[in-house]
């Protein structure tokens, strides 16, 4: 028995390197290599180019875990071959981003600059001072770098100022009147 998405097979493309070793899976490619040990509820199957999934047992624990390991998989796939990448903007008056090396400097109205550290497989690009992008192959390691960011200062729900992901619609409140 398994979830809907866990019957669909994955297909490995050509210059993707997959090793599959009892529930440890590694993954390499052109952007970079990762592992990961999954649960042995599930035991994946390599054949030729496809992965396919099936459950050792018959429980809800077995079928809902089957649609979380290959949604993994193939974000392993996807990501050692395109890699992922998240777009964050700063609105804010004298609020800015810059990247020296490896560490995002970060001018967002405190007393003090903002220096965040990218991970080991991150890289964070300024093309203008308003705007930041990260990229990686580890999908997962992206989204956390990019809410880490954002909280340093999140989006104000008054005047809209602060750092938020490009695709996010602030809804502004209205102020008190008198």
């Amino acid at each position: 028995m398994l979830s809907r998405q866990a019957k669909l097979p994955l297909s490995i493309p050509s210059d993707i390197e997959v090793i599959v070793s009892g529930s440890n899976v590694k993954v390499k490619g052109p952007l970079g290599q990762m592992e990961f040990t999954f649960d042995d509820a599930v035991e994946i199957i390599k054949q030729d180019n496809i992965i396919t999934l099936q459950t050792r047992e018959e429980t809800k624990f077995a079928k809902a875990l089957s649609g979380t390991i290959r949604a993994i998989l193939s974000n392993m796939i996807i990501g050692v071959s395109k890699g992922f990448q998240k777009k964050l903007t700063i609105l804010g008056v004298g609020y800015r981003a810059a990247v020296s090396g490896d560490s995002l400097n970060l001018s967002l109205g405190f007393s003090h600059p903002v220096v965040h550290k990218a991970p080991k497989g991150i890289k964070i690009e300024t093309p203008t001072q308003t705007e930041i992008i990260i990229k990686g192959y580890d999908k997962q390691m992206v989204g956390q770098v990019a809410a880490e960011i954002r909280a340093y200062r999140a989006v104000e729900p008054y005047k809209g100022k602060g750092i938020r992901y490009a695709d996010e619609q602030v809804i502004l409140k209205e102020t008190k009147k008198k």
